[in-house]
């Protein structure tokens, strides 16, 4: 039978690499390779058009196996699950434990509390967690800094008093010291002394962590893929340093340390991000040889616990590329980053639901959330294979590529003092501000395309129709940048990519007259076709009517046509050539009735603008400027 069987490939002989660069020197016909075909990746590194099994052979990473230090493959040895998360408001305990029994049977197995109140007792946490089969699904409280000792002896006694198995419970208490000096330039307390508490206070609860690293804020601050590994590696050992020196045993204190890292629609690089960022962090551990303080059989030389170097992984869906408009299109994006996430190996994996950014989420868009998760796991099966994208040769090296720049960027933060210094300092918020501003640019001048937003809007959406009151609170919002506190710590903005094209359309849905884009299409068939295309999402991305047409025979029947159609924008649409002929006689025959655009950078442009033409629009012009002026202009 196994003699029967039909080789594939055999008939096809092995190709060098040699010969493959010949090929696609030939197509390229004298053309740059590394300029046309190399990408040059904004976290630092370069990515190649094609990878080959030779490009394998100088990884030292190919020899890992799923669930062995340093974990590069994942913790887990037989399978990839992960736990279903899902946020809850805590408003009052009664509604929150209402809601969170309501979703026990809809494939939620993780919570995610928020809690408002500061001050607590034992019925709080009886009402919260009433019925709520603690051993049976993870338990995550958020809360106050200052009140996470207090809750966590509660929570303790109240597992105590219900006889739980306490190997059986999971969990987390949302403590993160330097994320409150990041988001609100403020030190809350001392650190050392409340993070030794809480880690004492917990000890009766050995797989609930107390100490998070919330990455998560600065991939929402516009952070790239390296810099929010370089500084979550910063974050959590600069707990490891602290914490040892307050004579607590660096496996306990590593025990303890959540990471939380946002992801983002960079597919690949994301899958690789959580692939190197479990290998490092098994290493810094390691360099402190953690003592194993019980019998297990996993350890390493000289007793090293290697269970302590195990980084435990969730992960949450991005705000930065989500978007008022066209909102749907949030969906699609939320699906990619979970499936990153869940390829990456996460442990745990919240998806926001679409509408999160802009309204409070009902069960509609809560329930499609959920719905994303379970698709991967009970459709597609992304639970059963412990990391399937080992062995790619693309992955595999963007893993080590990631892993050697956000590794140099963790060296630069610990020789210059190490993570809390470098707060106190604002050398990360600098760092942070420099990215957000240079990815704004890049969706400004659509480098970075976010699809309903700065390319292929919707063009009849008209977002104060569904939400009425969204014109007065971009109005009345507080403007967006980094404060100083009196302390001297600065904070960091979360500025979402599409905010100020949202701005600029909801400028133009506020005002008193929608403006009136006509194309005035002529010439060449194709060209005056691409360009109408073109200017017609060019234009509606500031949410102004755009008036299409097939094409006239004469230039003067075009205008004809505008006026009629009350145009405040006339867009001639041709061939470069063309443009020679038609364009001045155009803006001449216009005679100043309606702004003149010519689409396209032909080559007698400055010939155009002596004329005095002044409005070209074409790939190169900032989109986001350029809509901002003719707002000044028709806006008035």
């Amino acid at each position: 039978m196994a003699d029967s069987k039909e080789k594939l490939f055999s008939n096809f002989p092995p190709t060098s690499t040699e010969e493959w660069m010949k090929v696609v020197e030939k197509d390229l016909k004298g053309a740059d390779f590394e300029r046309k075909l190399v990408w040059k990746t904004q976290e630092g590194f370069n990515v190649q058009p094609f990878y080959r099994k030779e490009d394998l052979e100088s990884l030292k990473t190919t020899d890992a196996v799923p669930g062995v230090f340093p974990y590069l493959r994942g913790t887990k040895k037989k399978d990839n699950s992960w736990y279903v998360q899902q946020k809850i408001e805590v408003d009052t305990p009664q509604v929150a434990n209402g809601k969170a029994l309501g979703l026990l049977d809809r494939g939620i197995d993780s919570f995610s509390f928020i809690i408002a109140e500061t001050t607590f007792d034992g019925d709080y946490i009886k009402t919260l967690l009433n019925n709520i089969p603690a051993d049976k699904v993870e338990l995550n409280f958020t809360m106050e800094q200052t009140s996470a000792v207090e809750f966590s002896k509660l929570l303790v006694e109240y597992f105590e008093s219900k006889k739980y198995d306490v190997l059986k419970l999971k969990g987390s208490i949302g403590f993160d010291y330097f994320n409150t000096m990041l988001l609100k330039g403020v030190e809350d307390g001392p650190m050392i002394q409340l993070s030794k508490k809480l880690i004492e206070t917990i000890q009766p609860l050995p797989f609930y962590r107390v100490l998070n690293v919330n990455a998560i804020t600065l991939t929402n601050a516009g952070s790239y893929i390296t810099q929010e590994l370089g500084y979550a590696l910063a974050w959590g050992n600069e707990y490891l340093r602290t914490l040892t020196k307050a004579d607590l045993p660096v496996a306990v204190i590593a025990k303890k340390i959540k990471f939380n890292f946002g992801v983002g629609s960079n597919y690949f690089l994301e899958i690789a991000k959580f692939r190197a960022a479990r290998m490092l962090w098994a290493n810094i551990v390691s360099a402190y040889k953690p003592e194993c303080l019980r019998d297990c059989e996993n350890k390493g030389p000289d007793n090293e616990c290697r269970c302590a170097a195990k980084m435990n992984m969730h992960a949450e869906t991005t705000k930065y590329n989500k978007t008022l408009f066209d909102p749907y299109v949030n969906l699609l994006r939320s699906q990619t980053e979970a499936m990153s996430a869940a390829l990456g190996g996460v442990d745990s994996l919240t998806i926001l639901p679409f509408d999160s950014v802009y309204e409070s989420s009902d069960e509609f868009s809560e329930r499609i959330a959920r719905n994303q998760q379970l698709l991967l796991k009970e459709e597609s099966h992304f639970d059963k294979v412990v990391d399937p994208a080992g062995g790619s040769y693309y992955i595999e090296n963007l893993t080590v590529s990631i892993a050697k720049v956000a590794w140099d960027l963790f060296l630069e933060i610990e020789n210059a003092g190490g993570f809390y210094k470098s707060l106190r300092e604002g050398t990360i918020q600098k760092a942070l501000k420099a990215s957000n501003e240079k990815r704004q640019k890049a969706v400004a001048t659509r480098r970075e395309v976010l699809v309903g937003t700065n390319q292929f809007p919707n063009f009849n959406e008209v977002v104060s129709e569904k939400m009425p009151d969204i014109i007065e609170r971009y109005k009345n919002k507080e403007e967006l940048e980094e404060t100083e506190t009196s302390n001297g710590v600065d904070k960091i903005a979360l500025d979402r990519a599409s905010r100020q094209f949202e701005e600029l359309r909801l400028e133009t849905e506020s005002s008193t007259k929608r403006p009136i884009v006509f194309m005035l299409t002529i010439g060449d068939l194709a060209m005056r076709q691409a360009r109408a295309q073109f200017s017609s999402n060019f234009f509606a991305c500031a949410g102004y009517k755009v008036i299409d047409n097939l094409g006239f025979e004469t230039v003067e029947q075009g205008i004809e046509a505008a006026l009629k159609a009350k145009a405040d924008i006339v867009v001639l649409c041709s061939s470069d050539n063309e443009y020679a002929t038609y364009a001045v006689p155009t803006y001449k025959t216009l005679a100043n009735r309606a702004l003149f655009v010519v689409a396209g950078a032909p080559a007698c442009m400055e010939e155009l603008k002596e004329e005095g033409i002044e409005h070209f629009v074409h790939v190169r012009v900032n989109v986001l400027e350029t809509l901002q002026a003719f707002n000044q202009i028709l806006l008035k």
